[in-house]
């Protein structure tokens, strides 16, 4: 006789095998969308004229988002107040522009998106889509287009803003601080070019900076500027370079404010030639009062260092330059001082050894520093004081595969408070030839003399640099294994640095150019470079 089998059992048994079917036929996703959005429409249509809407709708064929719309849409002329842009953060199958400025006449206008706008799933952008208006009866439709590059980068870093400026009766040069520009676009990422569309025939100044904020102006404290010398008359057929570089600030010292111990701390905007720069106290000074200024090494900040404390806890300074003389006022606390600490520093093959100090140098006896060879052989050498570092420069001629040890007796160095350094002994040790590189270099196309020729890593640190009058040939030896760039700069007023440019000044940066290749420096291997610059 036959079981029966409980209802609940076959319908478990159903539930299961309905399960396992699910589970063979379900699909493992489709392929990855890699198509980007397409437009579909516009209100109004794209290209309108006689423009007088106050709102702007764009449509497409699948829901997308705005990447980074602050730094990817670009409205040419710019808008004040700026039109406000959507979606924001939200995804959505159009675009919605709202209009609050009072639109100028007869005046071809550009929204720019750039690649902001991509489909809201995979991300694919809309590369570069425009979307073109006039308030008048017809579309501007002439261009203009160039490059940039950076005055001491071998690439710009960032996207370059470029601006036109309309050259009317009312026209200065220093309209860049201070008003936004007729026209605007970026220059391209990889290419490092650019182009101006959608313009209108007149006469116009080109203007380049790396526009941090975003706002069309000018800030010489934190941006780069570029220019184009001449006027522009549009249309051209001309292509146009512009070079930014940063300007050298006027000496401007902020309030002293007293740091620590025997210390007042001046911070400063620019770039002043510290061996001119002076800071006076004007109060009276007590008897055998001594000052001294070093400049910290990482920033804007000079230490105003004194040995005794006058009289008065609020003190006036005279900051003086050959072209600035400021008066400022600092108050005075009780804080305890560093005493004397003596460090070493460097020592390679192509760099000199140093002693620091982090209280003021004022004196230190050479005869009281003594170098001695893995032979116990003594090695000559001079040395250099650099007040404003607070550092003594110790200059040997090394060997490779050598040992050296440096000693400087009590009292060698002598700082503002009279204390003297202890016994200081430091081993500093050469590698094996073999463990250096060579770069030899000969140029086939020096243009004019003198150059600086210079070797820097890739981030443009440089690392060993040579001068030269009237030579094309260049010999680095003892260079650590590494990557290195060639620059080549132009010393056109022969003062053995690289000068930057001026913008009010209409003065250009002096010329750097690279060698296109990056050299692969092996050790025990010498790279001999016929070079011909771009």
């Amino acid at each position: 006789m036959k079981k029966k089998v409980p209802g609940f059992i076959v319908v478990l048994i159903l539930l299961l095998t309905l399960v396992q079917c699910a589970k063979k036929g379900m699909p493992e996703g489709g392929p990855i969308d890699e198509e980007p959005p397409k437009f579909i429409k516009a209100n109004p249509e794209n290209y309108t004229t006689n423009f007088d809407a106050e709102e702007i709708r764009i449509f497409f064929d699948e829901y997308i988002k705005l990447d980074k719309p602050q730094q990817q849409i670009i409205v040419s002329p710019p808008m004040d107040p700026k039109p406000n842009i959507m979606p924001l953060g939200t995804a959505r199958k159009d675009v919605k522009i709202e209009i609050f400025d009072t639109l100028e006449e007869n005046t071809t206008y550009t929204i720019n998106f750039g690649k902001s706008i991509v489909d809201n799933n995979e991300g694919n952008p809309f590369d570069y889509f425009k979307y073109v208006f006039s308030t008048g009866d017809y579309i501007d439709s002439l261009a203009v287009s160039g490059t940039v590059k950076d005055a001491s980068l071998k690439a710009p870093k960032e996207p370059v803003t470029v601006m036109l400026y309309e050259v009317d009766t009312a026209f200065i040069d220093s309209i860049v601080f201070k008003e936004t520009p007729r026209y605007v676009t970026y220059s391209q990422d990889s290419t490092f070019t650019f182009s101006l569309e959608n313009l209108k025939e007149g006469t116009y100044r080109m203007v380049g900076i790396m526009d941090k904020n975003s706002n069309y102006l000018y800030n010489p404290k934190s941006e780069k500027i570029g220019f184009v010398e001449q006027s522009i008359t549009i249309p051209t057929d001309s292509s146009y370079e512009i070079t930014v570089f940063k300007e050298e600030l006027e000496f401007a010292p902020k309030r002293p404010a007293y740091f620590k111990g025997n210390q007042i701390l001046f911070g400063y905007d620019g770039s002043p030639d510290l061996d001119s720069l002076s800071i006076n106290l004007l109060n009276p000074k007590p008897e055998g009062f001594r000052s001294r200024v070093v400049k910290d090494p990482k920033t804007d900040t000079l230490y105003y260092w004194y040995n005794i404390k006058p009289e008065s806890d609020s003190l006036s300074f005279e900051v003086a330059t050959p072209r600035t003389r400021d008066t400022l006022y600092a108050r005075l606390s009780t804080l305890d001082r560093d005493s004397l600490t003596v460090s070493t520093d460097g020592g390679g093959m192509n760099e000199d050894f140093k002693f620091k100090a982090n209280t003021p140098i004022i004196d230190y006896r050479e005869d009281l520093v003594k170098i001695l060879d893995q032979d116990s052989a003594e090695v000559p050498f001079t040395t250099s004081f650099y007040p404003m570092r607070n550092e003594i420069r110790v200059q040997f001629e090394k060997t490779p595969a050598n040992r050296y040890q440096i000693t400087a007796l009590p009292g060698a160095i002598t700082d503002l408070f009279e204390e003297t350094n202890d016994t200081i002994r430091q081993n500093v040790r050469t590698k094996a030839l073999s463990d250096y590189g060579t770069i030899i270099l000969n140029f086939q196309n020096i243009e004019a003399f003198p150059i600086i020729v210079q070797l820097t890593d890739t981030k443009g640190k440089v690392l060993s640099e040579q001068y030269s009058e009237n030579s094309g040939s260049f010999n680095f030896q003892f260079l650590q294994p590494g990557n290195y760039l060639v620059r080549v700069i132009f010393d056109s007023n022969e003062n053995q640095k690289w000068d930057t440019g001026n913008y009010l000044k209409k003065k250009q940066p002096e010329q750097i150019k690279y060698f296109s290749d990056t050299l692969e420096v092996r050790a025990n291997w010498d790279i001999n470079q016929a070079i011909i610059l771009d």
